[in-house]
């Protein structure tokens, strides 16, 4: 497992209402009024994914007339197939749509869920929280699978293309065959002795077929993901959650090493939670991400924080970069401190965006050399609930894909999928591999025994860094559409893109090719192998900072920008992704 150690060493160096059950027609942030009809969407549609058959998919629904959902849908059911180790089916996602002419944001949350056996004891070994390196493989990290919950519930609210058309593309590509790209097989030499134990031999199968290892610019077939796609196109999101695919799922969850409890009534009792898009204004805009259990306030706190940072004596790009460091280092350290699933306990989410609690906290900028904390944000019952926060240094792994969509009207989807790790938990089964998300939990408690905001709990939610987010500018027409993979880091890396445009005079590929600088506790990391990166470093170690140097930063930013004279859009240069256009 040594190996299996190392690749995490290097991963690690490179919410506005309570939720409601059913979505409402016209979503919830902003009721339409009787005001005059807005001015026609003049910019066409735009697709910024990962992978080019999934922007191809996508693109072949708008051309249809389908809307945004649409063709999220039909994109992800594609990187599904061609980049399993990033998301997929087997996995969870977030989504926040908006829709033009009802002038409203809304919210699908499909995070996976802990089964109704799971416990803190899952994660423990000899009475200590188990490592990173023995979580990657084992059953008890399957959370319930939720991204087909999440097709179903935001096409039901939004969709216009027919559902089982959604599929087309994914399942004959699965049949046909796909180039295997470089990132696909990254992961071979770190997953051979996991795969030699013997314990996963579907997933060595395919990998390493006839016990060669796939190399990029090999063909790949996956029927078996062809068939599973099939059922769910005919038979909807119950095909997968009872029957056959769920028994299947159950099975090989429960498969040793370290077997899961999950059973199939737990699979068939997942639903997707629509909840409000949590808002704040930054300048002219609005910036909307995905509350709780998301880390999604992050984005707003970051710019709103760097704006209050700023002293009007910065003179270059690399003092603001400076700036930018220490709104991260005050965020960062709220959010690990207060953020976990608002089903099971008060989060303070909305406090911590207030222009009170930013003014405030902006005064309590930390040196280079000091540990960052979290700031108090006073809410108002409370103390007999302060204990259920705590700081969490849990690390969340990289096996994420975003992608931005923009249709012919103007409606936007943003959206963040994962299976956690590498391949999620290499289990695979039903042609797609089970997550490891509920690594995501908080493995230990707090220092005085209490659990923590993001302990494990049946039924509850990991918290998450993936935070899909749609700006609006000051006519509530989509101005930007960001996200990222990258665990925690994607806090740091989609913000990077928001300041980069809006801030720092840049294209949107060019923010998104900036080196990516992410400062969490006491290290600052900085990608030197970008343009650039390695002067930032040296200025930041200048300053007091304490820099690490990082290489292959593992990002994958897709970013929409309106601009008055159109839509300029941007596919991260760190992985294998496209840009689509439309008129």
């Amino acid at each position: 497992m040594n190996r299996c150690f190392a690749l995490f060493a290097f991963l690690l160096l490179a919410g506005c209402s309570p939720a409601s059950e059913s979505p409402p027609a016209a979503g919830s942030t902003a009721a339409a009024t009787a005001e005059p009809a807005r001015p026609a969407w003049q910019h066409g549609g735009m697709v910024s994914a990962a992978n080019p058959a999934a922007v191809d998919a996508a693109m072949a629904v708008l051309a249809k007339g389908g809307h945004a959902v649409d063709a999220a849908i039909a994109a992800h059911a594609v990187l599904g197939l061609v980049e399993p180790e990033s998301s997929g089916i087997g996995g969870s996602a977030f989504m926040i749509v908006y829709d033009r002419a009802n002038d409203s944001l809304q919210v699908f949350d499909g995070r996976e869920t802990a089964p109704s056996g799971a416990s803190p004891e899952m994660f423990m070994k000899d009475g200590e929280p188990m490592g990173f390196r023995d979580l990657w493989p084992v059953g008890v990290t399957v959370g319930v699978p939720g991204a087909i919950s999440l097709y179903e519930s935001a096409h039901e609210a939004y969709g216009r293309r027919p559902w089982n058309e959604l599929f087309v593309d994914a399942i004959k590509l699965a049949n046909d065959g796909f180039e295997v790209t470089e990132k696909f097989v990254r992961y071979n030499e770190y997953l051979k002795p996991i795969l030699d134990s013997g314990a996963f031999p579907a997933a060595s199968e395919y990998l390493f077929p006839g016990g060669t290892a796939l190399v990029a610019g090999d063909t790949q077939t996956n029927p078996e993901y062809a068939e599973t796609l099939d059922a769910v196109a005919n038979g909807g999101a119950a095909a997968f959650y009872s029957g056959e695919i769920a028994e299947a799922i159950a099975s090989r969850a429960a498969a040793e090493p370290a077997g899961s409890s999950m059973t199939v009534e737990d699979i068939s009792a997942y639903s997707t939670v629509v909840r409000d898009a949590v808002c704040g204004p930054w300048r002219d805009h609005e910036v909307c991400s995905i509350p709780p259990p998301s880390s999604g306030i992050v984005h707003i706190m970051i710019p709103s924080l760097y704006d209050r940072l700023l002293t009007g004596k910065e003179q270059t790009l690399n003092d603001r970069v400076a700036v930018f460091v220490d709104a991260q280092r005050l965020a960062y350290a709220d959010r690990d401190h207060y953020i976990g699933d608002p089903d099971f306990g008060d989060v303070p989410f909305k406090e911590l965006i207030t222009a009170e609690y930013l003014d405030h906290r902006a005064t309590q900028r930390f040196a280079p050399d000091e540990t960052p904390t979290h700031g108090d944000v006073n809410f108002a019952s409370a103390m007999d609930k302060a204990a259920w926060f705590g700081a969490d240094k849990t690390i969340e792994a990289v096996g994420t894909s975003h992608l931005s969509i923009i249709d012919a009207e103007g409606n936007a989807v943003s959206m963040t999928a994962s299976v956690g790790f590498p391949y999620g938990s290499v289990r695979m089964t039903k042609g797609f591999f089970l997550n490891n998300e509920l690594t995501d939990f908080s493995r230990e408690p707090n220092a005085d025994g209490t659990p923590s905001a993001n302990a494990i709990a049946p039924g509850k939610r990991p918290r998450s860094s993936m935070s899909p987010t749609i700006i609006l500018d000051e006519n509530r027409d989509p101005a930007m559409l960001t996200g990222s993979a990258g665990g925690s880091s994607i806090l740091a890396y989609s913000t990077k893109t928001i300041l980069g445009v809006f801030d720092w005079g840049m294209t949107a590929q060019e923010a998104a090719d900036f080196p990516n600088i992410v400062a969490r506790g006491d290290n600052v990391g900085v990608e030197v192998s970008a343009e650039g990166g390695q002067e930032i470093a040296d200025d930041l170690a200048e300053r007091g900072y304490n820099v690490s140097e990082g290489r292959g930063e593992n990002s994958g930013l897709h970013v929409i920008v309106v601009r008055p004279d159109g839509m300029d859009g941007a596919a991260d240069s760190r992985r294998h992704g496209t840009v689509g256009r439309t008129n």
